[in-house]
């Protein structure tokens, strides 16, 4: 158990039967009344974001997050396979617990996959990724003092909007939290 008034950013907690990360806390300690912790909640099943406040005596269980690094083998359809490097289990999680985490994941790279009691809810892939370019058009020389940049597509079928200069063939760093393109390799 925790009390709200030991509520950090990144903490996990069960509250009215749901699993919340905490975004966000303030005491407050108004002139006149009783202190209270506000919060901003992010359901880590399904992403809502809510807004509660808590008097700072207020307990909560702590919700206990796995995270276990797993090696993405392929996908099948509309099941993505997984397996544990330790162990060599496998497991096939749908489409919609996967998402758009494996935009820019290629077969055998590896992933990190959070569960709670048991069952999978997220899937988050390395913060930066090497991917070879292999669609995108040629750069035209001219006004290029704004940093222009050209749709290109990437070996995994993610489209990245790179700089002018880079060419098909190329590997390119990439940032997976924000697809943004960072450099070539």
């Amino acid at each position: 158990m925790i009390s709200a008034g030991d509520f950090r950013n990144g903490i996990t907690i069960e509250f009215e039967g749901n699993v919340y990360q905490i975004v966000e806390f303030q005491h407050v300690k108004p002139g006149k009344g009783a202190a209270f912790v506000r919060t901003k909640l992010k359901n880590i099943i399904n992403g809502g974001v809510v807004e509660k406040t808590f008097r700072p005596t207020e307990k909560c269980p702590q919700a206990r997050i796995d995270r276990k690094d797993m090696q993405y083998l392929y996908s099948d359809g509309d099941l993505f396979n997984f397996m544990d490097t330790e162990t060599y289990d496998q497991i096939a999680l749908n489409g919609e617990t996967v998402g758009d985490a494996l935009k820019f994941v290629k077969e055998n790279e590896m992933v990190k996959i959070c569960s709670y009691n048991g069952s999978v809810f997220a899937i988050e892939p390395p913060l930066f990724v090497e991917l070879q370019i292999t669609d995108t058009e040629p750069g035209f020389k001219g006004d290029t003092a704004t940093g222009a940049t050209k749709p290109a597509i990437v070996e995994t079928g993610a489209k990245v909007m790179v700089p002018l200069f880079v060419e098909n063939g190329e590997v390119i760093k990439i940032d997976t939290r924000t697809g943004e393109y960072l450099s070539r390799v």
